[in-house]
């Protein structure tokens, strides 16, 4: 696929791929992004992962129709990308790899090659010419490995950005951007607001037509929106208005009490409002949507003088990511002694402003009419 005359995606997609990084769900499979840079010296940028090896060869190959490769520019060196360095460096022995000096303290991690013989280190705004093409280096620190670094190609005005503006998908599936994208950053990056931002102010001094990263489709007009949405997420700002009620229920007794809630703050005008079973939907859209809202309903039942352990679960993935800046209501559940409400504050508690809506609602079994006068002041304090 041509991105320009000289510019050439021969990415792949793994349509078959059900799972990311062992831990992320995609239903859509996933996509592998890899260019070249066709000129007086020819460049890549960045291999892809193990399972689709074979047809990013072929494209490979078929690109550079047995020219020689010059250089290979590492943006990131986690495997999904960084596979095939040394099977490039066996198959072009006079190739050179880029990176920066903790790119090469990775590599040598991961293969056993001369790279003292190949290496090129580059620091902050180092440029590299390849003729008509220019490459400009800027480091991109823990977005989301310490040796990311994006390339800015001058005559073309491309930003090649690693992981970030990724999404998950194959790119044979036409989806929405948002949501896998949204999904994708929160889960993957989500931790690292302060440096997602430090990279956005270097991209504000860049006239950038074209953003290219190593997963995703090529983002070919209105970079500003996409910008748009990386600023409010690393800022840990809501997206949009509207309501998550993410619920932990052993015998459904809770959810019920979660899904009653519901239909009050809609009742009252609250148009987005989603109600995510922990113990079967997907936790990476859950703690996605826990970040798109400004307001968060907790429903849990007690377990072991604890929290039924989906919503603990929960919880840590959300602090384990930054979660800051929401209103969260709590409802808890107990026959006996409750628990969860005690458990869900405290890990809360860690977390950086956060206002926790009180009273809490604590039902016995089941939501009753004794409830509602709870229920009502919850849904009239969260609005």
């Amino acid at each position: 696929m041509e991105i320009s005359n000289d510019i050439i995606w021969i990415g792949a997609s793994n349509n078959k791929q059900k799972i990311f990084e062992s831990q992320y769900n995609i239903k859509n499979g996933m996509s592998y992004n890899s260019y070249v840079i066709k000129d007086e010296k020819n460049a890549i940028l960045d291999t892809v992962d193990e399972g689709v090896t074979e047809l990013w060869l072929k494209k490979l190959d078929e690109t550079l129709n047995g020219e020689e490769l010059d250089y290979l520019i590492v943006s990131h060196m986690e495997p999904d990308h960084a596979y095939n360095i040394g099977l490039l460096a066996k198959k072009y022995p006079n190739m050179k790899i880029v990176g920066n000096q903790f790119t090469f303290n990775i590599l040598s991690n991961f293969f056993d090659i001369d790279i003292e013989a190949r290496k090129i280190v580059v620091q902050e705004g180092d440029t590299l010419n390849l003729g008509t093409h220019t490459l400009q280096f800027f480091m991109a620190p823990m977005v989301h490995w310490p040796e990311v670094m994006v390339t800015y190609e001058q005559t073309e005005k491309i930003l090649f950005t690693a992981d970030a503006f990724g999404k998950f998908g194959s790119l044979e599936i036409e989806d929405d951007w948002i949501t896998e994208a949204r999904r994708y950053y929160i889960g993957i990056v989500g931790k690292y607001g302060m440096q997602v931002q430090a990279l956005l102010n270097k991209a504000k001094t860049l006239d950038i037509k074209m953003i290219c990263p190593l997963h995703g489709p090529i983002l070919k007009e209105n970079s500003a929106y996409y910008i748009d949405k990386y600023n409010k997420w690393s800022s840990y700002e809501p997206e949009e208005e509207g309501t998550l009620i993410a619920v932990s229920s052993i015998y459904g007794n809770t959810l019920d009490a979660a899904n009653v809630l519901a239909e009050m703050l809609k009742e009252k005008g609250e148009k987005n409002v989603i109600v995510c079973d922990l113990t079967k939907d997907d936790w990476a859209e859950a703690v996605a949507n826990a970040f798109r809202f400004p307001k968060l309903i907790l429903a849990a039942s007690s377990y072991n003088a604890g929290v039924f352990p989906p919503m603990e679960q929960f919880l840590n993935r959300l602090k384990e990511r930054n979660y800051q800046k929401r209103k969260v209501g709590i409802i808890e559940n107990g026959s006996w002694a409750p628990s969860a409400g005690r458990t869900m504050k405290n890990i809360l508690g860690e977390m950086k402003d956060i206002g926790i809506i009180e009273p809490m609602v604590t039902i016995k079994s089941r939501l009753k009419e004794e409830n509602m006068a709870q229920m009502t002041e919850l849904v009239r304090k969260i609005r």
